[in-house]
């Protein structure tokens, strides 16, 4: 048997699995001698944990000489192998599966290979080097195409660079199949009011003419979607929530609905959102 597994029972139950989980994910395969499919499957499960050499450990429980355990863990049919991460069961699957499946079984638990260089991005961005955060999204993605969180930062990117085409169709690519679809929304509602930035507008002229006529409602929507293009959310939702007292029926409720992507984008945790959602509400129930 490989370094990576071993026979477990009640007894180092908790120091090989639980324990253990917290470092790499455990596969615990609940099998018994006299199960033909457990026969075919340990093989697999033994040629894998030698292979990936220790991204992942297995655990092979006999069954019927752990049936308290068995029990405890709702095994009902074996083979069954149950994928455990932080002490907790992930995933799990009964039969007799193929390599192939048990593969991509395993690979989905493992971390992606593309995460250390989504890291490094990261730590570039917050340094400020715009050129270095998108090489190394870009080389992270080339090696885990389907790496999702990847993908969404370099949308995230190239929203800061004003990249909006770009951001578009990397969004445009993973919308239907994302799962953070908090992030997913978020992204959008931001894309959303950089397009509605005029192009070519600039703060100073903005504000000088919504200083000259506060009832330049065309100025202060360009104003605010400049405002929350520049992550100024709250000088945003000012002049948003001014055009929706001024005139609700403005570029077809433009206020209220661009207020409402800020929101989407901030999320109902935050103060801003809770604040001017109550004051929005308050105006529009006069």
């Amino acid at each position: 048997m490989s370094a990576h597994a071993a026979d477990v029972s009640a007894a180092n139950f908790q120091k090989e699995v639980i324990e253990a989980s917290r470092q790499v994910p455990v596969l615990v395969d609940f099998w018994a001698p006299w199960c033909g499919p457990c026969r075919s499957l340990g093989p697999i499960l033994e040629k894998l944990a030698a292979e990936y050499q220790g991204r992942f450990r297995l655990a092979k429980v006999n069954s019927d000489e752990n049936q308290q355990l068995a029990g405890q863990f709702g095994v009902r049919g074996i083979p069954n192998v149950k994928a455990v991460v932080d002490g907790k069961v992930v995933n799990e699957f009964t039969g007799a599966l193929p390599e192939s499946a048990v593969r991509e079984f395993i690979d989905a638990l493992l971390p992606s290979p593309a995460e250390p260089l989504r890291l490094e991005a990261q730590a570039a961005r917050a340094r400020g080097e715009a050129d270095a955060t998108r090489k190394l999204l870009l080389e992270a993605i080339r090696l885990d195409p389907k790496h999702e969180q990847a993908r969404l930062d370099l949308v995230d990117v190239l929203l800061d660079a004003g990249d909006l085409a770009e951001a578009r169709r990397l969004l445009d690519e993973v919308v239907d199949s994302a799962k953070d679809r908090g992030r997913i929304d978020a992204l959008a509602a931001r894309l959303a009011l950089a397009q509605g930035a005029p192009a070519g507008a600039d703060e100073p002229t903005l504000r000088a003419r919504c200083a000259a006529d506060p009832a330049d409602l065309e100025a202060k929507l360009a104003l605010a979607n400049l405002l929350a293009v520049k992550q100024d959310y709250a000088g945003a939702l000012e002049h948003l929530m001014e055009i929706v007292r001024r005139d609700r029926a403005f570029g077809d409720d433009i206020g209220r609905k661009t207020m409402l992507q800020i929101f989407n984008l901030l999320g109902s945790g935050s103060d801003l959102v809770r604040n001017y959602r109550g004051e929005l509400s308050r105006i529009l129930n006069r």
